[in-house]
C-alpha cells in the first residue's frame, strides 16, 4: 500500500511539471502574440499621423502643426477642419505621450514611441515612408515623419499603355463625407 502511495505522489508531481511547462510556453506565445499585434497598431496609427501631418502641412500655408491638438482642429482656418478624429494613444506604452520630432520651423513634423523595447518586427516593412525600420533596435527608433522633399522625391511608376495616369502619394485623399448643400435626386 505503502508503494502505491509513492508512486501516486510522483505521478502527480509529474503531471503537475508538465502542466507548469506548458502554461509557461502558452504564456510566452500568448505575450508574443500581444506585442505583435501592438506593433501592428503602432505602425497603423503612427502612419495616421504621420498622414494628418502630411495632409495639415499640404492644407494651407506650408507649415507643419505646433501641437498634436492642431490635427484635431486647425487653428490656421476660422472653420473646424480636422486631420485626425481624435489623439490616439501610444499602443506598445500605453500612455498618451508621444516623442515630438521637431521640423525646422519649430512645429512638428513626426511622433515616435517612447518604448525602449525590442522590435519583433524587422523587415517586410510595406510603405517607402517605413523603410528606415528594418535598422531599428527599439520602437523609439521608428519615427514617422512627413518631410516635403521625400514626397516630391518618391519615384512614381510609369503607367502601361492605354492605362490611367499613376497618383503621386502626396495627392491622394480619402473620399469626404457628403454634406448638406449637396442635391439629392
Amino acid at each position: 500500500m505503502r508503494r502505491a502511495a509513492g508512486f501516486t505522489y510522483l505521478t502527480i508531481l509529474f503531471v503537475v511539471a508538465i502542466m507548469g511547462v506548458g502554461l509557461a510556453l502558452t504564456g510566452e506565445v500568448w505575450h508574443t502574440v500581444a506585442l505583435r499585434e501592438k506593433e501592428a497598431e503602432l505602425l497603423h496609427v503612427g502612419n495616421h499621423y504621420r498622414k494628418a501631418i502630411e495632409r495639415y502641412y499640404l492644407s494651407g500655408p506650408r507649415q507643419y502643426p505646433r501641437a498634436l491638438g492642431d490635427l484635431l482642429k486647425d487653428p490656421r482656418k476660422p472653420g473646424t477642419e480636422r486631420y485626425l478624429r481624435r489623439l490616439y494613444p501610444d499602443p506598445v506604452t500605453g500612455s498618451d505621450e508621444w516623442g515630438i520630432v521637431k521640423a525646422p520651423d519649430g512645429g512638428i513634423m513626426g511622433v515616435h514611441s517612447l518604448s525602449e523595447g525590442k522590435p519583433l518586427k524587422v523587415a517586410g516593412f510595406r510603405p517607402p515612408a517605413q523603410q528606415g525600420f528594418e535598422s531599428a533596435k527599439q520602437y523609439s527608433d521608428w519615427k514617422f515623419v512627413y518631410t516635403p522633399a521625400a514626397q516630391a522625391a518618391a519615384p512614381v511608376k510609369p503607367a502601361a499603355p492605354g492605362a490611367a495616369a499613376p497618383v503621386p502619394a502626396t495627392a491622394t485623399q480619402t473620399p469626404s463625407a457628403p454634406t448638406s448643400d449637396r442635391k439629392r435626386p
